[in-house]
């Protein structure tokens, strides 16, 4: 069962599914030419788009399981929010670093996507560590 802020948090991960439809949206037009983009850009708002359905719906996993995992304190918010913010730091880095027109490699936004993976891999460490030794 979930405690009041997994509550709260997967209410908010769930509304943010209105974002990633919309993106879904903006994915078929740009497989239908209907916004120019190189083929770079092209499968960076792919991943960025994957990366953020994938990611939020791990992250409501993630609280789910949080009331198991006997964390407190910073290592619980860690555990809460690592994955919602990897959701939101990756899609985000590889638009953002491949934002500009004819782009054919990433720019130094790039850094937003690595933050990201640092703060997934730090939720679910945190997460899992909690669960082992609860």
């Amino acid at each position: 069962m979930l405690d009041d802020t997994g509550r709260i948090l997967a209410g908010i991960m769930l509304l943010s599914m209105v974002t990633i439809e919309f993106g879904g949206y903006f994915m078929t037009k740009i497989v239908r030419g209907q916004v120019p983009m190189t083929g770079f850009q092209k499968s960076f708002a792919r991943a960025g788009h994957a990366h953020a359905g994938v990611l939020v719906i791990l992250g409501l996993v993630t609280q789910l399981l949080m009331p198991s995992s006997g964390l407190t304190g910073i290592p619980a918010w860690i555990a809460r929010l690592g994955v919602p913010a990897a959701a939101i730091l990756m899609s985000g880095g590889f638009f953002a670093a491949s934002a500009g027109k004819d782009r054919t490699q990433p720019n130094k936004a790039i850094v937003i996507l690595f933050l990201g993976a640092a703060s997934l891999a730090a939720g679910v460490i945190a997460l899992g560590l909690g669960l082992l030794t609860a």
